[in-house]
């Protein structure tokens, strides 16, 4: 014989399992999504998409601009590994946004970055474009790209920073 009170709590565990769950789950879908926590792929897009407060530029377009230098050339790869003829300075990428300022109250400076592949730098030439700057340029591809398309880098002993 069956009993009825075993009967009765499997009934209530399958109405839990059934009703109660899948309208939990979607109840904290809608709550991630209102809050913010959209779909990864979404954020991704979002930020593919928002145009660069900062441009880009190619070695090859680095070195024309080095013929009529009217831009302060930041290395901002830590740590230090060599460095494009040229260089004014050495901050690294993560206080560019903070030590620049000093160096180059200006707003409107012109300002070329690079690192050694390109990832520092974009950080940095973000943070620089964040803090007001308005023209900002990234080596594409850093010191390896630069290395690449034949241009020489040099080495200090002890650079400045």
């Amino acid at each position: 014989m069956s009993n009825p009170r075993r009967i009765g709590a499997i009934a209530r565990a399958s109405v839990f399992k059934t009703r109660i769950i899948p309208s939990f789950g979607v109840a904290l879908l809608a709550a991630a999504m209102v809050l913010g926590g959209a779909p990864a792929q979404a954020r991704r897009n979002q930020t593919e998409d928002a145009p660069l407060r900062y441009q880009r530029i190619s070695a090859a377009q680095l070195q024309s601009m080095l013929q009529r230098k009217d831009f302060t050339l930041i290395n901002v790869h830590i740590p230090y590994a060599g460095e494009i003829r040229g260089t004014d300075a050495f901050i690294p990428y993560n206080e560019a946004g903070v030590r620049v300022p000093g160096r180059l109250p200006d707003r409107r400076a012109k300002i070329v970055v690079y690192c050694q592949t390109g990832s520092m730098s974009a950080i940095a030439a973000e943070a620089l474009a964040r803090a007001g700057y308005t023209s900002v340029f990234d080596l594409a591809g850093g010191m390896v790209a630069w290395q690449q398309a034949g241009y020489p880098l040099t080495t200090r002993t002890e650079p400045g920073r």
